[in-house]
């Protein structure tokens, strides 16, 4: 199926997708090649472990994570960067809030088709 977003996608002007567990996201673009998605996550936010067959590269905008990537533990902190690949165990622990610019080839359909996601949650 083709799916494409807006040429423009204004934040501003769009609400918060609320997921769960004090995640939150909008997406900022995606043809049926890419997606770029901004998440929220409040402190102490769950990125549960979990892998899907997309590369993934995720930029922090904000905040303090650690990441865990097939076994490996990284403080990633506003302005760093994280390469994933494809169908590797990942999860990330939101250690102070903030953002991430999360981007995925091929997109997410199952983003798209309203499905649930379900790695995201609470750490207390």
């Amino acid at each position: 199926m083709n799916r494409f977003s807006e040429k423009y996608i204004i934040s501003k002007d769009m609400k918060w997708e609320e997921l769960g567990g004090g995640v939150s996201r909008k997406f900022l673009g995606y043809d049926n090649q890419i997606m770029m998605v901004r998440v929220k996550f409040d402190k102490g936010a769950l990125g549960s472990p979990h892998q899907h067959f997309h590369t993934q590269a995720t930029y922090c905008v904000s905040g303090k994570f650690e990441f865990e990537i097939d076994g490996e533990k990284q403080l990633v902190e506003a302005g760093d960067g994280v390469y994933i690949e494809p169908n590797l165990l990942h999860s990330a622990v939101c250690l102070e809030e903030g953002e991430l610019i999360d981007t995925f080839s091929p997109v997410r359909e199952d983003f798209l088709s309203g499905d649930a996601v379900s790695y995201f949650g609470d750490k207390s």
